[in-house]
């Protein structure tokens, strides 16, 4: 184990849609030989899921049931983050349109949150985990030891998410824009666990900065973070 990984902490990423939370998150995990929890996707298997299965996304009874029975797994993987719905990697069926478009919808339902929520303190209990989302330093762990806030405007959020689609980007850089708009107003606007920034939460604009020097940034604050628990144990 490496000197930064004596003290782990706990790293909370809060953010929009298409701030780059997951892949600074992932970033700064590698960096810190720390776990990284990418608590969106997992709202996103059980949106995925639901699809699938015929279940209306509005239908918050029957969504949240669903939730309830649904194990939902994340391990790493070559290629990044896997995510596994009862034993089946549903990875290539979180990021479709049909989803994006959903998902937000599902993530207001009390019984959603409260089971994704749970699974995810049992994850960071032993320290040493990365975990971006909307609510994580205000919510899900709000006793993290250093937390930052990544956003960046939504065309510069748009169009990263159109870069990341590709060819089966059936859909404008316009209607995706006004999707993240929309997508931000439901997650503030939300009861249970609403996209906030937390007062004592670093806060980092990502427009026109590169990934590199974000994380740097954030792995500097950990290490600190990290070494003024030791000192204090000392």
């Amino acid at each position: 184990m490496n000197s930064h990984s004596r003290h782990p902490i706990n790293i909370a990423i809060d953010g929009p849609a298409g701030a780059g939370k997951s892949t600074v998150a992932r970033l700064v995990a590698n960096a810190l030989q720390y776990i990284y929890v990418d608590t969106g996707a997992m709202y996103r298997a059980v949106t995925a899921v639901a699809l699938e299965r015929g279940i209306p996304p509005d239908d918050e009874e029957a969504v949240g049931r669903l939730a309830e029975n649904l194990d939902v797994v994340l391990l790493p993987g070559d290629e990044g983050q896997r995510v596994l719905a009862d034993g089946t990697d549903v990875t290539s069926r979180i990021r479709t349109i049909e989803v994006n478009r959903n998902v937000s919808r599902v993530a207001t339902y009390e019984a959603v949150r409260t089971k994704m929520a749970e699974a995810q303190r049992r994850m960071a209990k032993a320290k040493g985990v990365v975990m971006d989302g909307r609510d994580i330093g205000t919510h899900v762990l709000p006793d993290a030891e250093l937390k930052v806030f990544l956003t960046a405007t939504p065309r510069e959020r748009a169009l990263r998410r159109f870069k990341e689609m590709g060819d089966q980007a059936n859909i404008t850089l316009e209607q995706l824009e006004r999707d993240i708009a929309e997508r931000d107003r439901m997650d503030q606007e939300r009861e249970i666990a609403p996209l906030l920034r937390a007062p004592d939460a670093k806060f980092i604009d990502s427009t026109g900065r590169t990934i590199e020097q974000i994380v740097d940034e954030i792995v500097e604050w950990g290490r600190a973070a990290s070494r003024t628990i030791s000192a204090g144990e000392k």
